[in-house]
């Protein structure tokens, strides 16, 4: 095998491996562009890595490669998003 089939199949590799991690913050909002209901929601991103709930109130939380994504949830309505920074590493 030449070396530079070698270093493609490496580097396809490394790609592969990097486009499986989590998304980022942009790309959860955009994918959820329009969605109004708890079901859509788990639809399109699956169940969240964090979920509170306070009466009928829940809060759906995604870790996204650089920060989060929090949906306030109401009943069954999607009310509200918001973002968070990621944070720092401890030192």
């Amino acid at each position: 095998m030449a070396p530079y089939v070698k270093i493609l199949a490496v580097v396809a590799a490394v790609l592969l491996l990097a486009s499986c991690g989590d998304p980022t913050k942009e790309e959860i909002l955009k994918k959820v562009d329009g969605i109004d209901t708890k079901q859509e929601l788990e639809k399109v991103l699956g169940l969240p890595g964090d979920i509170s709930k306070l009466g009928p109130i829940e809060t759906w939380t995604y870790t996204a490669v650089n920060g989060t994504v929090s949906f306030l949830i109401a009943g069954d309505k999607v009310t509200l998003s918001a973002t968070g920074d990621k944070k720092p590493a401890s030192q």
